[in-house]
C-alpha cells in the first residue's frame, strides 16, 4: 500500500489533517461506524464533552485495532459533535492521539444538532492496507 499527502498549504499542520490523502495498491479498506462514547455493556455515557472524547478514541482504536489494520493507516476521520464550542478546549486529547499513532488523514468536523441519546462526539473512520 501507498500513501501520498496532498497538502497545498501549511496551515492545516497545526490542526492535525491533510487536505488529501491518494491511497494506491490497497489490500482492503475498513470502513468504521460512528465510534461514541458507548461503553461495552452498550450503555451511552452521559459524561462531560472530555471524557466522552477520551472513550470515543478508545473505542475507535479497539475497533480498528480489532479488525487487524493500523491506527497510523487511517485515511479519513469525520468528526461529529453536538457543540464545537464544548470540543475545543479538549482538541488536544485527539491531536495528540493524532500525532502519537503518526496518523495523516483528510477530515471533516461537523456540528449536528443531536446525536443518539445523551452522546456528544462521535468519530467515524476509513483505513487501509
Amino acid at each position: 500500500m501507498e500513501k501520498k499527502i496532498i497538502n497545498p498549504w501549511k496551515w492545516q499542520d497545526a490542526r492535525n489533517y491533510v487536505q488529501a490523502v491518494e491511497v494506491k495498491n490497497v489490500t482492503g479498506t475498513l470502513y468504521v461506524a460512528g465510534q461514541a462514547a458507548v461503553h461495552a455493556d452498550g450503555k451511552s455515557s452521559n459524561a462531560d464533552m472530555k471524557t466522552q472524547l477520551q472513550l470515543a478514541i478508545q473505542n475507535l482504536e479497539q475497533v480498528i485495532t480489532e479488525a487487524g489494520y493500523e491506527l497510523s493507516n487511517i485515511v479519513r476521520l469525520n468528526i461529529l459533535t453536538t457543540s464545537s464550542a464544548e470540543l475545543w478546549p479538549h482538541f488536544d486529547l485527539l491531536q495528540s492521539w493524532l500525532t502519537r499513532h503518526g496518523i495523516k488523514q483528510a477530515t471533516t468536523l461537523f456540528e449536528v444538532p443531536v446525536l443518539f441519546e445523551t452522546l456528544k462526539i462521535e468519530l467515524e473512520a476509513t483505513a487501509v492496507r
